[in-house]
């Protein structure tokens, strides 16, 4: 077992091993490793956890459009260094933070049930009551998201869309306190962890935004070699979920599609059936290629062994059935596939190029 002396005796004689847990420092951070550790504690009893948190390079640099400061793994890399030297054991992320191959030796060894995926807009207190829709004409709206913005300049024309950065808190202040926005948007899902529902003036739905590939999904990422660990959060894996996220993931690995294009998916599971709508946008959202795919996924519980050691675009899913794993797959291959004959290459190369520019 890897670790730096992190078993010890027990005075009953039980041997118990303590579990470093990475995050970064944010506050929503911290909440997201925090109900990880809860859900963790439920289940072990025994295990001692401790929580480790570090800065990211996205949490120092907030000067910068997350697009332009190109490096793919803004919130992840100090934590996965943290990982290879073993001074922490487990990283809880948002799975939109991580990019689609991860580095050798990693893996997420769960991916935890969905908070609501979609967008959300909060309006500045002075618009309380409004929508997108019948806010003012030339109201700004702020996003540091190239795929939130290119949708709803497309979709509210009328409307004005201004990069915002900075964590959860750092972005509400900015709405609150200045009167440079008329309304942001973030993700519902960390608005809910936050405890700050009341904040949320309107979901949209896919007709107006659809989300960021793995968003609103934690992911547990481990050592792919600690298979007890592995083992260990392998609990915490939630099938439909897990097969939702492989299709997104493989739909953006098969587009190349970073922090720096506009992707955007909708995923559903109805049954056996794995429904996945995938989109590509030019940075101002008047080009777009859409289409909708669907696959079987047969949620069988028997897990055969040997479905222990398959890892799809960098998951390793030990609670569901490597057949619909593999289906998944091949579902957002297949339909980024459609979208790159139908052109997307070019919107795609344009869109970063332009991005590269600004």
């Amino acid at each position: 077992m890897s670790g730096n002396g992190s078993i010890s005796q027990e005075g009953n004689g039980k041997v118990s091993r303590v579990i470093r847990m990475g995050t970064r420092k944010s506050q929503l951070a911290r909440i997201q490793t925090d109900s990880v550790a809860g859900r963790l504690k439920e289940l072990y009893p025994d295990i001692h956890l401790e929580i480790v948190a570090m800065s990211t390079i996205g949490d120092k640099i907030l000067d910068t459009a997350l697009s332009k400061i190109g490096e793919k793994s803004l919130f992840t890399k100090e934590l996965e260094n943290a990982l290879e030297r073993n001074e922490v054991d487990i990283v809880v992320h948002s799975l939109k933070d991580l990019p689609t191959s991860l580095p050798p030796g990693f893996t997420i060894g769960a991916i935890l049930q969905r908070e609501n995926p979609h967008d959300a807009v909060v309006l500045h207190p002075k618009n309380a009551g409004l929508t997108l829709d019948s806010l003012p004409e030339k109201s700004v709206i702020g996003t540091s998201s190239l795929r939130r913005a290119a949708q709803l300049k497309k979709r509210f024309p009328q409307l004005e869309f201004e990069n915002i950065r900075g964590n959860l808190n750092t972005r509400l202040k900015k709405l609150d306190e200045k009167d440079d926005y008329a309304a942001i948007i973030l993700a519902a899902a960390g608005l809910k962890r936050m405890g700050w529902d009341s904040r949320i003036s309107q979901i949209l739905g896919p007709e107006d935004c659809m989300y960021a590939v793995g968003q609103g999904a934690l992911a547990v990422e481990v050592r792919a070699q600690d298979k007890d660990i592995l083992e260990m959060v392998s609990v915490l894996c939630h099938p439909d979920t897990v097969l939702q996220c492989i299709s997104e993931r493989a739909f953006l690995k098969q587009l190349e599609g970073g922090c720096s294009v506009p992707v955007a998916v909708h995923t559903e599971v109805k049954g056996s059936m794995l429904y996945l709508t995938g989109a590509v946008y030019s940075l101002d959202g008047a080009d777009c290629l859409k289409d909708t795919m669907q696959t079987v996924v047969e949620i069988d519980n028997k897990v055969s062994e040997s479905a222990q050691e398959c890892v799809h675009v960098g998951v390793t899913a030990n609670c569901v059935s490597s057949s619909a794993l593999e289906a998944a797959e091949k579902l957002g291959m297949d339909l980024a596939n459609a979208l790159l004959n139908k052109g997307a290459k070019d919107i795609l190369t344009t869109a970063r190029k332009l991005n590269d520019a600004r």
